[in-house]
């Protein structure tokens, strides 16, 4: 490690990536660019503008690990402001619980955090992984560990809108089972949108260990939905951290997030990832490094949760149709 400059308060000998990352960053050939890029872009505070960032969104989306260490994506939504940043190593975020949160009951002093702010509309994204230092009912006030922005490649633009729901979609229990539903077999397979919590709670993890929460964009078709237990996604060409990636080979548990952006419901999915690093299953996704395999544990549908409706989408330019230059 002595040939990489300390940037951002990594030391020398200390680097942000834990040993699973290290192994997927080698395994794709891109150790030494991810290390030199992870240290001039991961920062142990948050910049001015992520902070500016995070306070004007309406919804915040969360990774954390319930009781047994399983991961959850979920999010939070409320006006604008309710998610603020005091300072340069603190997150708040005030309430914003939506009904069927499988991690709402669970945070406690300690707890490991992953949180992205996303602005579809912009295509602008940031990251934020640290540590619970305080809950105060529903708040949570989080230490930052880590902080860092991707590029906006992948994310699908659309807008949301507030609007007056039923109050029994604000109390409703999640429907609860072991499959996916015929009906929700439907939703995933014409999904262009997910988000994915992973792991490393190990405390050989050093500075890379914790909880992270990452956006998966993609054309409409791009989750293939093999059976009720199981899915099948391309991994993209990204930032080359291999953040989930990397906590998949340490912890194959994941949380995936799907929103019904039609209705509002929230379909939060507990599954095991197998990773596909090659072969010629990867030629029937088209730009695919590699593929995740998840197979389901379980399944909560929370019918109504999300406190918006949404503009027509616009495709990320990675997923229009080429355009032929004539001859």
């Amino acid at each position: 490690m002595s040939g990489f400059v300390p940037l951002n308060n990594w030391g020398a000998d200390v680097s942000p990536f834990h040993a699973g990352e290290q192994t997927a960053q080698q395994r794709a050939g891109v150790r030494d660019v991810a290390e030199s890029t992870g240290r001039r872009g991961i920062r142990r505070f948050m910049p001015e503008q992520h902070r500016e960032f995070f306070a004007v969104q309406p919804f915040v989306v969360i990774g954390g690990v319930d009781a047994s260490g399983q991961p959850w994506a979920t999010l939070r939504a409320g006006v604008p402001g309710f998610v603020s940043s005091p300072d340069a190593k603190t997150l708040r975020i005030e309430d914003g619980v939506l009904a069927g949160d499988p991690l709402a009951a669970g945070w406690r002093e300690g707890a490991l955090l992953g949180a992205l702010g996303i602005e579809p509309r912009t295509r602008r994204r940031n990251r934020v992984n640290g540590v619970v230092r305080a809950v105060e009912g529903k708040t949570l006030q989080i230490e930052v560990m880590q902080s860092f922005g991707n590029c906006p490649k992948y994310i699908q633009s659309r807008t949301p809108s507030f609007i007056v729901r039923d109050p029994a979609a604000t109390l409703a229990e999640p429907e609860i089972a072991t499959h996916l539903s015929s009906a929700e077999r439907e939703l995933l397979a014409n999904a262009d949108t997910f988000f994915i919590a992973s792991a490393n709670l190990s405390e050989e993890a050093g500075p890379g260990r914790g909880v992270d929460v990452s956006h998966r964009g993609g054309p409409p078709g791009f989750v293939r939905v093999d059976d009720a237990n199981t899915l099948t996604t391309p991994d993209y060409s990204g930032n080359r951290f291999f953040n989930t990636i990397g906590n998949l080979v340490h912890d194959p548990r994941a949380g995936l997030l799907f929103i019904d952006f039609a209705n509002g419901d929230l379909l939060y999915l507990a599954v095991q990832a197998e990773i596909v690093w090659d072969g010629d299953e990867l030629a029937a996704f088209a730009g695919a490094q590699r593929l995740v395999r998840f197979h389901v544990n379980e399944v909560r549908r929370s019918r109504g949760a999300l406190p918006f409706r949404w503009s027509d989408v616009e495709m990320a330019p990675q997923f229009l149709p080429k355009v032929r230059e004539s001859a």
